[in-house]
């Protein structure tokens, strides 16, 4: 009897056991999110991860019957502590997904490992035209330069600007703006009257602003990455620029929604061409925002709406190959994939796995005493076209 019922408690005693031993390694899928947390694109890394937290907040943590883990790193967008961080994660975390990538460099430099892992690469900021071309793992949740900034050319040379001064961040992507930019504005009829590039890490932007304003131009194109756009606007507005009647326009991550409000009236007027305003009238938007700001007191920018969609594209990926994490499987489903995203219809190139989407031209206004970036002309479905010319 008391064999028996020592037996007994050994069994219940291995059952609780049991009950509480952790998920097992194949039931959990391990993302390693890759973000600048700190640094000049700290807002960037910030965003990405609230929208993600947001994200399964709504949708909970498992998807197929797996648990998702996200194991965040801050890269400080350096890329190489992104390649470090990347290669820990793959060999040491055993992550199924790498996702983020901050800036251009930092998805290039995770690439070969995403290649050599066949471990799929979610970039949900970097803008680089090139960077889905690194990689048969690489996916794109974000945006490209082109498809934003040759819109804003030819829409400025339709609009009365005949002469532009431009200011971009010198790194891949303010090279594709510019380019981007100047083919369609030049080939419009107008003029590139004064062409500065300025450092990507801690720029001061007043010297090239005094320049800017020497040559007269009728607007400014202006590209710095998502996180300066305060610091420019600020600097902008103490030099006079704003009472010049110099434009802005550019693309629109130098009006970053996250940042917008801080700016003050220097950037009443301000044109830019983007994918996402945290004033898009659609329902699905409306909604987003409203839980954004009630989970994290602040409004959401188009990089919260690159990790949205990137946790989204994950999850339908898991649905579809019912919870397999082979990389070419995951790959696999997410060409192609089509949903409502809070920026609008989105979907995944079958060929390129770049992202295709409508791009607004928006203005800067005053709505209920708030910066709002307000959209007044759309242009559908747009490729990225520095791929569509190959």
């Amino acid at each position: 009897m008391f064999i028996r019922r020592q037996l007994l408690l050994a069994a219940g005693a291995i059952a609780a056991a049991a009950a509480v031993v952790p998920v097992r390694a194949e039931e959990t899928v391990k993302v390693g999110l890759i973000v600048p947390m700190t640094g000049g694109q700290a807002s960037t890394g910030k965003q990405i991860d609230n929208a993600i937290k947001l994200y399964m907040q709504q949708k909970g943590d498992t998807v197929a019957g797996k648990k998702i883990e996200i194991i965040l790193r801050d890269d400080a967008a350096v890329p190489d502590n992104t390649k470090r961080i990347a290669q820990e994660l793959i060999v040491n975390e055993k992550v199924n997904i790498i996702a983020g990538f901050g800036v251009t460099p930092a998805a290039l430099a995770a690439a070969p490992l995403a290649t050599q892992a066949k471990v799929p690469e979610i970039v949900m900021a970097a803008g680089t035209s090139i960077i889905t071309e690194r990689s048969p793992y690489i996916v794109r949740t974000s945006f490209t330069l082109p498809q934003s900034s040759t819109i804003v050319g030819d829409w400025a040379v339709k609009n009365g600007i005949k002469k532009v001064a431009t200011l971009t961040s010198d790194y891949a992507p303010g090279n594709d703006a510019l380019a981007s930019f100047k083919e369609h504005f030049v080939a419009g009829g107008g003029e590139i009257v004064e062409e500065v590039k300025v450092p990507l890490a801690n720029p001061d932007f007043a010297p090239f602003l005094q320049r800017m304003k020497d040559s007269k131009p009728d607007a400014m194109f202006v590209f710095v990455p998502a996180g300066q756009g305060g610091n420019f606007m600020k600097q902008y507005a103490e030099r006079g620029l704003d009472k010049s009647g110099i434009r802005v326009i550019g693309p629109g991550d130098v009006m970053d929604d996250d940042l917008l409000n801080n700016m003050g009236d220097a950037a009443l007027g301000a044109v830019t061409a983007h994918l996402y305003s945290a004033a898009h009238p659609s329902q699905t938007n409306k909604e987003f925002v409203a839980a954004y700001k009630k989970a994290f007191n602040n409004r959401p920018g188009f990089m919260a709406v690159g990790g949205y969609d990137g946790i989204h594209l994950i999850y339908e990926a898991l649905k579809k190959t019912g919870g397999d994490v082979t990389g070419d499987k995951l790959i696999a489903a997410m060409k192609g994939m089509k949903w409502e995203s809070p920026r609008g219809p989105i979907s995944i190139d079958p060929e390129t796995r770049d992202i295709v989407q409508n791009i607004y031209i928006r203005k800067v206004e005053k709505v209920d005493g708030e910066l709002y970036n307000v959209e007044f002309a759309t242009f559908e479905a747009v490729k990225d076209p520095g791929k569509t010319k190959k």
